[in-house]
């Protein structure tokens, strides 16, 4: 009776470790979709495209032409007002990237890189030798700051859901405080879960 009992459960042994994980790597500029929420995707096209669009705006050339340069651009807060945990170090990290690369605009580190950097900087001044200690007040003044949101709109019954999401950002002018540039970007996704309700 053992030897049966035995044998009854190495047979179905393998049916409940069937069905093993199966990981595969994706190209990162894949479009994936699982979950019809926010995502890396949506992330990063959304930083490109509004990047794109205010680099093409006049208040850059306007800025040039008056000041014989190119303008200094820091990112303060974008905030999520949406209906969704969005990872928003990510997406600010996203923004800072094509400001970087476009090239047309200097780019000084976010509010909280300063604090540390400067806190690096003053233990310089104490414990670093007088030829390697960077100097004080000797930091580059942003001349724009870029801020704004995201939010979301859903609508559903039953098994279907439409969510909409709207990015606004804003160019401000650090000194005058005058908005340079205002940006949307608009998303709208359809998600159908068969009978399933939400």
């Amino acid at each position: 009776m053992k030897k049966l009992l035995v044998f009854a459960l190495l047979a179905v042994l393998p049916l409940g470790c069937g069905g093993g994980k199966t990981v595969t790597r994706l190209d990162t500029d894949t479009v994936t979709d699982l979950s019809g929420q926010w995502n890396d995707t949506d992330s990063r096209l959304v930083a490109e495209e509004m990047i794109t669009d205010c680099l093409s705006r006049p208040w850059l050339t306007d800025f040039a032409a008056a000041n014989g340069a190119k303008p200094v651009v820091t990112v303060g807060t974008i905030r999520n007002k949406s209906s969704e945990h969005i990872e928003m170090e990510t997406f600010i990290s996203d923004f800072e990237r094509e400001l970087i690369n476009s090239t047309s605009v200097r780019f000084v580190a976010s509010k909280e890189a300063r604090a540390e950097i400067r806190e690096e900087r003053f233990e310089q001044q104490e414990f670093a030798s007088r030829e390697t200690a960077k100097r004080l007040r000797e930091e580059t003044g942003a001349d724009f700051m870029l801020q704004g949101a995201i939010k979301t709109i859903t609508d559903q019954e039953e098994g279907k859901r439409v969510v909409f999401y709207q990015t606004y950002l804003e160019l401000v002018n650090i000194e005058s405080m005058e908005k340079v540039w205002i940006g949307t970007k608009k998303i709208k996704k359809g998600i159908a879960q068969g009978d399933t309700k939400w």
